[in-house]
Parts: structure tokens; C-alpha cells; sequence
């Protein structure tokens, strides 16, 4: 009760009140609705509010100080409200009651109808826990009487209380007006840790196949949400369960069955172990650490080398999969529409991992280098991720962060003392031997041998006057 008298004192709660009871002051039904109710009736603190209204658009667009529309085919308009103690703004979704029409692409209908009745919008929604409608103007202070100001023509709080996710009427049809809704069953029961309704899931196994008809960038939205909302593991557990994974990750859905060398994996084959790294993913992990963490093996299948019966010790090898994986995951990235800065550092992630198991016999200027990486911490991180769900050796993790953090923050980012122009105003030209010189240099650099410009070239000179006297 005190979590639910806490949300009811947000912006974002006060915001969405002040909408309904203006719109209700004109006439028209307003209410709160789809996942800021469930969240309420779960104990959760909605992140934002949604409203439904008899209204139509240009009714709401013309009722309030500051309103703009971004769904006007579908009825959607954004109400902004000033939130005087905090001077900043609060937008709140509005929709009008509406009853789709025919969906022809698997994402959104044709044409909407708009309708008088809160109950036949609800039935055109995705799933029951999103379907209930809140009448907030009757609310108790504390909100003791929540549930008895639900509006639910669904089942929604009865699903709520066997942790159930149903499609509202035939699954069948759900699914097929909007391929996406099938993630986000998914989603949704790995996030509540609920089970997904067995007609439900039958009707996604059957349309599995179909989810290809979403476009990249919303499979990717999902997918990383799934990844960072801190149930990962369920949810790839869910999306293989239900037929979803080889058409949206089918590189991922390759792992399983892969066996490992037990003395290294005594977990399992390259699946097993990739959701042991995804189980160990807090809610709000950095996206790019969870793909990584995902992807960071997804060279093996195609690496894979079955063990040797000439060799003394015959095991199983995955030459080269980290490359090979890093390949595959630059592919996989932009197939989903990630940026530049994300594809470069998840790819980073998956192609230094092995990287790890030479930090004790690295060169200083070596190690010091591989600290250079972009957010090295999050490399850190994933070779933490990957050795505890494995043999849980912790001896190079532990030496590369002592090193790490032993070196001043600054000192990581440090550019170069000699660069290319100051050996092209020496008189030479870009080459091998160019880049040899400024390698030794920077090596020195990271050794702690050369520490100013002065002495870089200083350096440089010895350098080229070493070169004169062998020639």
C-alpha cells in the first residue's frame, strides 16, 4: 500500500488526474489505461500513464494549453502538462476509444473506427494484464480501494493473480493483426516471471514463423529490452519455447547442442552456458554489455572441431571463434538496425574476450593497450560474466582489474606523445618503418619511459640515429 501512495504522488500520476478530470469535466469518459494499470494493481510504480477517452482527437487536441498529435490516424494525442513544483513538463498519452479495422501488414490496421464504449476498446487490445481500464477520480488517498476502481471486461486482474499472460480473445487473431505482440508476450512473462496461457502459446508456435514480417528496428527494441529488464534468461528460454528464436536470432538458436570441453565448461554445451551468462544480467545493464554477453560465443557453432584422436589429449576446439564471432555479430547488428557507436563496441566485446587469458604474460605496454579498449570495464565485466559460468577462475580477471584500476583514469585515454606528423616533419614517409617508430614510441609511452612530447622525441632521434649506424 505505502509503494501505491507513493506513485500516486509523482508528477507523472498527478499529470495523468489533472487530463481525465478535465476531460471528464466536458463530458467525456476518460480513464487510465493498459500497463499503468496492471503496474498499480501489481505494486509497481508506472513509469508513465496512459489514457483513454471517449473524446475524439480534435477535441482533446483543442481542450488543453499544450497538446500535440503523434497517431492522428489512430487517434493519439500528447497532453502536456506543466508540473509547477518540479518546472518540467509532463506528457501523457491520450487515445480515443477506437475499434480496429482490418490489419493487412501483421502491425497496424487500416482504419479505425472510433466508438463510445471504454469496453469495446479494450477488446482490441494485446493481452488481459494490459487491458484494464482505471477510473482514477474515485481513488482513495492511499489508494485502499484500487481494485474496486478497476474497469476489467477481460479477466485481467484474475490473470494477474495466477501470473498468467492470455491473449484477449482468440490468440490466433491477436497475433496475427500484429506479428510484434508475440515478443511481447515473451517480454511481459519474463519480466513478471509469469507463465504464458497455453492457447497463447500455441498460437505463437503455430505463427512463429511470421514474426519476420517486423521491421528490424522493433524486433531489436524488444529484444534488448528482454535483455536488460533483468530477466534475460527467462526470456530466451520463453522465445526458444515458443518457435520465436531461430527467425529473429537464428545464430543464437544454433548454440544449443554444442558441446564444450568439460574441463573448461563443466556446465554444459554453448547454450547452457550463454543463458548462465544472461541469468547473472541486473535490470538496467548497459544494452551493450548484454549483447555482448549473448553474442560473445556465437562463433563456436561454425568453429566447432571435434576432439583429435592423434592428439596426446584429445578435446574439443573452437579455433579462431572469437573473430569468427565477431564477424557474425557485426552482421547480426546491422541486419537489426544498430547504430555505428553500438555495433562497434558490442563487437569489441565479443572479439577481445579470449583476450583475457594472456593478461599474465602480456608485455606492460600490451596490457596497458588492451586497457585502451572503449569502456574497458565493460570487457572486464564480461570476462567476469563468462568465467563464472564456467570454471570460476577468477585468477586473470582478478590481476587485469588490480592493473587496471592501479592506473590513473586519465592515463587510460592518454593520446599518443609522437604522432604521424611529427615523423613526417623528421622527413619520413608513411611506411613500415613509420609505423614501427611510432609503435616503439608508443610502447615506451605505456611503459612509463617516455612521458612528455620532449621525451618522445628524444626518443624518435636515438631511433632514427640507431637506424643510421646500421646501415
Amino acid at each position: 500500500m505505502a509503494a501505491l501512495a507513493e506513485a500516486m504522488g509523482t508528477k507523472e500520476f498527478e499529470a495523468a488526474l489533472h487530463v481525465v478530470e478535465t476531460l471528464r469535466g466536458r463530458g467525456f469518459q476518460a480513464y487510465f489505461a493498459g500497463g499503468c494499470v496492471r503496474d498499480l494493481l501489481l505494486g509497481i510504480a508506472p513509469k508513465d500513464y496512459d489514457v483513454a477517452t471517449s473524446a475524439r482527437p480534435e477535441k482533446v487536441l483543442l481542450g488543453f494549453e499544450r497538446t500535440f498529435g503523434v497517431g492522428a490516424h489512430f487517434g493519439v494525442v500528447i497532453v502536456c502538462t506543466a508540473h509547477e513544483a518540479s518546472g518540467c513538463e509532463v506528457r501523457t498519452e491520450v487515445a480515443t476509444f477506437r475499434d480496429d479495422g482490418v490489419y493487412l501488414d501483421g502491425r497496424r490496421p487500416e482504419q479505425v473506427t472510433y466508438s463510445e464504449s471504454a469496453e469495446q476498446d479494450v477488446l482490441r487490445r494485446d493481452f488481459t494484464i494490459n487491458g484494464m481500464l482505471l477510473d482514477p477520480v474515485g481513488l482513495a488517498a492511499d489508494g485502499s480501494n484500487l481494485h474496486a476502481q478497476v474497469l476489467d471486461y477481460v479477466g485481467g486482474q484474475r490473470d494477474l493473480e495466477a501470473r498468467l499472460v492470455r491473449a484477449i480473445g482468440d490468440p490466433k487473431r491477436r497475433f496475427e493483426e500484429d506479428k510484434l505482440r508475440m515478443l511481447r508476450a515473451v517480454r511481459f512473462a519474463a519480466r513478471f516471471e509469469f507463465e504464458i496461457e497455453p492457447e497463447t502459446m500455441r498460437a505463437m508456435q503455430a505463427q512463429a514463423a511470421t514474426i519476420a514480417q517486423v521491421s528490424a528496428e522493433r524486433v531489436r527494441e524488444e529484444l534488448t529490452r528482454m535483455l536488460t529488464e533483468g530477466h534475460a534468461k527467462r526470456a530466451f528460454e520463453l522465445l526458444d519455447e515458443s518457435g520465436l528464436l531461430p527467425h529473429v536470432l537464428p545464430e543464437v538458436a544454433r548454440m544449443k547442442g554444442v558441446e564444450q570441453p568439460p574441463e573448461w565448461h563443466p556446465e554444459g554445451d554453448v547454450w547452457v552456458h550463454t543463458l548462465l551468462l544472461l541469468s547473472k544480467l541486473p535490470a538496467g545493464v548497459a544494452p551493450t554489455l548484454a549483447w555482448g554477453a549473448l553474442l560473445h560465443d556465437v562463433g563456436k557453432p561454425p568453429c566447432y572441431r571435434a576432439p583429435d584422436p592423434k592428439e596426446e589429449r584429445p578435446r574439443i576446439r573452437f579455433n579462431g571463434h572469437a573473430e569468427v564471432g565477431a564477424t557474425m555479430t557485426r552482421a547480426i547488428l546491422n541486419r537489426l538496425r544498430f547504430s555505428n557507436d553500438e555495433i562497434d563496441q558490442i563487437v569489441s566485446l565479443v572479439e577481445n574476450h579470449m583476450r583475457f587469458g594472456d593478461v599474465k604474460n602480456m608485455k606492460q605496454s600490451t596490457l596497458r593497450r588492451f586497457f585502451r579498449l572503449h569502456d574497458f570495464p565493460e570487457h572486464l565485466q564480461l570476462h567476469w560474466l563468462d568465467v563464472t559460468s564456467s570454471h570460476n577462475l577468477l585468477g586473470m580477471y582478478d590481476y587485469a582489474k588490480e592493473h587496471f584500476y592501479a592506473v590513473p583514469e586519465e592515463e587510460h585515454g592518454a593520446a599518443p606523445v609522437v604522432t604521424g606528423r611529427d615523423l613526417i616533419a623528421a622527413g619520413l614517409k608513411p611506411g613500415p618503418r613509420f609505423k614501427y617508430l611510432l609503435r616503439e614510441i608508443e610502447d615506451a609511452q605505456l611503459e612509463g619511459r617516455v612521458r612528455s612530447r620532449e621525451d618522445g622525441l628524444l626518443m624518435l632521434q636515438e631511433l632514427l640515429q640507431r637506424d643510421e649506424v646500421k646501415a
